[in-house]
């Protein structure tokens, strides 16, 4: 079972859902407990770093979530959660991540409209299981106002132009972070998810 961390941040019925369509067992949990008998362990969400992360500290969960990495389970950030693996964000202020990639959240340059909201396009920077059966430049639905900069280019998998060329997935072991809402991006989207699945199978 891959658990799906409930933390009151983004809809996270529709990226259960999603799962589902592709035949893959979940649970939608707020207890930490939960994690450490899961396969894999997802970290969806939507709003502000800041409000996240003392989220996750008041439930308990960063613990638990260092843990699952460790014990090398397969994690995955979707949108907010993505930015959330990171060292830390600009977003009003400096707040603390995760730190489970080196690297900071940034605000997209003035340029563009903001929020970067609509299908955009996908470049592979290295393989990844996560692009199995995923053309490249395919189109994914992104929701965002923030992007992730990684320290480490290693740590870049795949990339999106909006303005400057930003980070849409990364990846470093048994970490994943997609910058996308693939539960909102049609069959390309739930095949993401699918592939998800097949790592946590794996494992």
């Amino acid at each position: 079972m891959i658990a799906i961390i409930d933390y009151g941040m983004g809809n996270l019925r529709s990226v259960a859902k999603g799962f589902e369509k592709v035949g893959i067992d979940v649970g939608v949990t707020n207890n930490p407990a939960d994690l450490s008998s899961a396969g894999g362990v997802v970290l969806p969400g939507v709003g502000a770093f800041s409000d996240a992360m003392d989220s996750l500290l008041q439930q308990g969960m960063i613990e638990s979530i260092y843990r699952v990495v460790e014990e090398g389970k397969p994690f995955l950030g979707i949108c907010l959660g993505l930015q959330l693996l990171f060292e830390a964000s600009e977003e009003w202020g400096t707040t603390k991540g995760l730190g489970l990639l080196p690297g900071r959240v940034k605000k997209l340059p003035s340029g563009v409209k903001i929020p970067h909201m609509g299908w955009n396009t996908l470049k592979f920077k290295r393989e990844c299981p996560l692009f199995d059966g995923i053309p490249e430049d395919s189109a994914f639905y992104f929701v965002h106002s923030y992007f992730v900069d990684p320290s480490d280019p290693t740590d870049i998998v795949g990339a999106t132009e909006y303005g400057i060329e930003f980070t849409s997935v990364a990846a470093r072991n048994n970490v994943f972070g997609i910058q996308f809402h693939p539960e909102k991006s049609s069959a390309l989207g739930l095949q993401i998810l699918k592939n998800f699945g097949r790592l946590v199978e794996r494992c």
